[in-house]
């Protein structure tokens, strides 16, 4: 039995659905523990193109189990989409996903006050997915949170009007327009009767699966420095991200989960407000071009910058972090030089990530390292020999600096552009291209 985590060791959009995909092909069962669709993950493989909110990034297998815990918020119409665009894609999902009863669910008005509270915040906005996560687990804390179990105790409508009552008071009172009770009851009803085969309690299965030795694959929304309480705050998300987050959001105790696989991308990009250290500002240049991505969820364009090996250590640390899977190594094809960042400097002296909050963050002195680039294209590399010298080295040198090896390398968005560094025994979710799911429609 493994039990392994998987978790971006940035800022989010480290590439996590297309290391989830090709994991999977050893996993019993894939989860989402945390989040919900303000994560996007996007898998490439035979497929096609898929961006992924909710359900987890390994339901591509043939043999894995999906399952979506009692820590992820759920908005139904979402879901919904979501299986029914895996389902019409062949890749059949009944009987091999389930859904918690205890997720808190995204109701109208949680989408409205996050945009009304961010429009509210002004200059000071943290720039939200206006998703209505932040409220949605505002509710859950304070205990107006909305939760499938409601539907099936008959809960449903008592608890939804309370909650309209108060949550149109204050929509109006920050300049929105009331919502009306009985349409979104009557919408909501009509999204459990959809997804009510879906529905199942988590904790058995969970339970049985951990003592039937089975292979357990976890799968963290958004990054380690969106955390609540490690990230940037208050520029993060309303959930944890670090692999304790599993345990709570699935009921999988702490001394099961053993491996954590920390995914990072070979440079740094953020989506929206918050500091970001090694940010590049040169709009025109080159390096800036390279980088430039678009958001999954968001369509944002994301900012960049430079690999952050601080943070980088920083989340290894944090996250008890095993082993490393670097994605977009290709993508630094044809620089000359590369800027990596090995530490942090105020007033002159050396400083960690966790010595200073999110204000500070922005103005610690970079101390960078020059390393010479590579023209070579790498996408058809599937051996770290095949890599030139000077990406060798690069991945060489990430290693050294966050103290774990880096096993699996990213050369292209597809699953096959992927160099696998370990043995096909040496760990036990990885891959070996025999249970991929067949094309059923």
């Amino acid at each position: 039995m493994t039990v392994t985590a998987v978790i971006g060791s940035q800022w989010g959009d480290e590439g996590k659905g297309k290391a989830v995909d090709f994991l999977a092909e050893r996993a019993d069962y894939v989860a989402r523990f945390n989040g919900g669709n303000n994560a996007g993950h996007t898998v490439i493989n035979e497929f096609g193109t898929f961006k992924i909110h909710l359900v987890p990034s390994g339901i591509f297998a043939k043999n894995t189990t999906g399952l979506i815990g009692g820590g992820v918020v759920i908005d139904p119409a979402v879901l919904i989409e979501e299986i029914e665009m895996l389902n019409k894609a062949g890749i059949g999902v009944d009987g091999r996903l389930w859904i918690s009863p205890r997720s808190h669910l995204i109701m109208p008005y949680h989408k409205i006050l996050d945009g009304l509270y961010e429009e509210a915040k002004g200059a000071g906005a943290t720039g939200t997915t206006r998703r209505g996560i932040g409220p949605v687990f505002a509710d859950k804390v304070s205990y107006n949170g909305i939760r499938w179990t409601d539907f099936t105790s008959d809960m449903f409508e008592q608890r939804l009007q309370m909650q309209f009552e108060l949550k149109n008071k204050i929509i109006v009172a920050l300049g929105g327009e009331a919502l009306n009770y009985e349409k979104t009851r009557d919408e909501y009803r009509g999204y459990y009767l959809k997804l009510k085969p879906y529905i199942k309690e988590l904790f058995s299965l969970v339970q049985d699966g951990l003592k039937a030795d089975k292979n357990f694959l976890l799968e963290q929304a958004m990054g380690t420095f969106l955390d609540t309480d490690w990230g940037t705050y208050p520029f993060v998300t309303a959930s944890t991200t670090i692999p304790s987050a599993a345990s709570a959001g699935l009921g999988i105790p702490p001394k099961y989960i053993t491996n954590v696989i920390g995914v990072t991308k070979a440079y740094t990009t953020r989506v929206g407000a918050g500091p970001l250290p090694t940010e590049i500002k040169e709009y025109d240049s080159e390096v800036y071009k390279k980088f430039g991505e678009v958001a999954a969820t968001t369509g944002r364009v994301r900012r960049v910058g430079w690999l952050d090996l601080e943070i980088v250590k920083t989340a290894v640390q944090l996250s008890g972090v095993t082993e490393i899977c670097l994605t977009k190594l290709d993508v630094l094809s044809g620089l000359k030089e590369i800027q990596v960042c090995v530490g942090y400097k105020v007033s002159g002296e050396a400083v960690r990530y966790a010595d200073v909050d999110a204000y500070g963050l922005d103005k610690v002195e970079i101390v960078y390292q020059t390393l010479p680039g590579w023209s070579e294209d790498i996408s058809k590399a599937r051996s770290f020999d095949e890599l030139p010298v000077h990406a060798q080295n690069y991945v060489k040198m990430i290693e050294d600096a966050a103290g774990v090896p880096v096993k699996w390398i990213g050369v292209g968005p597809e699953r096959e552009a992927t160099i696998r560094r370990q043995s096909q025994t040496q760990h036990g979710i990885a891959s070996t291209g025999k249970h991929r799911l067949a094309m059923t429609a």
